[in-house]
């Protein structure tokens, strides 16, 4: 028997497995250009389909996997509501899997659905991630995919995603309007492609004030000691920051800390606003402005598009995108002479 796979055919072919693998299957969706290619190529190499493979992809589990980085974040509590409320509905069991941050346990993972463990899977992608075969074989394997608040923007499926550069963008000008003259960006990844977004709206917010020159980021990692060292090394500047935004909440936390440490008070000294769906921000002190994500509606956004995908045999995920607005929620952190919070679309 060959042992030429579907993955090895498409790089041969210079196309992706998924393309392949539907114009094997003679799919409506391949040209018959392409369907030609591929069959040709498949008959030079060799290739023959596993029928054991073949039979556990028709195989109904009724059970959808979510694959996240982390579940103390409350977006990620909050987006699995939303995942199990049409799961629920459509009869399926819901399967939480971490990655704790980590590509390789990813990876891992993902492997592991490619037996017909799970009919669909829904991801938001750890830090560490920059690859993207783990997902290409899976989707290779016949098994739907669908992003969710961190994405792959290579792979070519469904993503449900909020507008990340253009509230960044916001968030960075109510600082602004608030009298911030140097704004520190605390950013959790240097790779991926939410936590770029946002700095690039925070930068684009600088540079349409003219403060280029007040550009100010700083990474930090997975280890709270050293976020708290770095953010305290950061406010210990000459140059210090007079407002910070925050692309994660638990960075947030770290900064309330060190801002606490070091005798700085919030907002008289220091401004802050985070990317945050806590539901304790309203009770910090001071409560924390906050860019809330719609972190219910995404998850069941997201559900929606993969059980389309699994009920409906015509339905393509390829090219699918919804975006859904995040909300800048005004609390005391950014306030001046107590004013009172507001809530405005990001």
């Amino acid at each position: 028997m060959s042992t030429i796979t579907i993955k090895q055919l498409a790089q041969e072919l210079n196309l992706s497995a998924g393309t392949v693998s539907k114009a094997l299957k003679d799919s409506h969706e391949i040209s018959a250009e392409t369907k030609k290619r591929v069959r040709e190529m498949a008959k030079d190499l060799d290739y023959v389909p596993n029928p054991y493979a073949s039979s556990l992809r028709r195989r109904k589990s009724k059970t959808i996997a979510v694959v996240l980085p982390d579940i103390a974040d409350s977006f990620f509590s909050a987006a699995i509501k939303g995942i199990e409320t049409v799961a629920q509905d459509k009869g399926y069991h819901v399967l939480v899997y971490l990655t704790h941050e980590l590509s390789y346990k990813e990876c891992s993972i993902l492997n592991d659905f490619k037996s017909g463990r799970v009919d669909g899977v829904l991801i938001s992608v750890s830090r560490e991630t920059t690859e993207n075969h783990h997902v290409n074989e899976l989707q290779a394997n016949g098994i739907p995919v669908v992003f969710f608040d961190r994405v792959l923007p290579e792979i070519n499926t469904a993503k449900v995603v909020t507008n990340d550069f253009e509230a960044a963008r916001i968030a960075t000008k109510h600082l602004i309007e608030k009298g911030c003259h140097r704004i520190a960006y605390l950013s959790f990844s240097r790779t991926l492609s939410i936590s770029m977004d946002r700095l690039e709206g925070y930068k684009q917010a600088l540079c349409d004030a003219g403060m280029e020159h007040a550009i100010d980021v700083v990474f930090c990692c997975n280890d709270e000691d050293e976020n708290n060292r770095l953010i305290k090394e950061a406010l210990s500047r000459q140059s210090k920051p007079d407002g910070i935004l925050a692309s994660a909440e638990s960075l947030t936390i770290v900064a309330y800390h060190v801002c606490h440490e070091m005798g700085i008070k919030i907002p008289d000294d220091i401004k802050i606003v985070s990317f945050s769906n806590l539901a304790t921000a309203l009770i910090l002190n001071p409560s924390l402005t906050t860019i809330s994500q719609p972190a219910f509606e995404m998850g069941e956004s997201a559900a929606l598009l993969l059980f389309k995908s699994l009920e409906k045999n015509n339905f393509v995920l390829e090219g699918e995108q919804i975006v859904i607005p995040s909300v800048l929620m005004e609390r005391q952190s950014t306030a001046c002479s107590g004013v009172p919070g507001t809530e405005l679309n990001a």
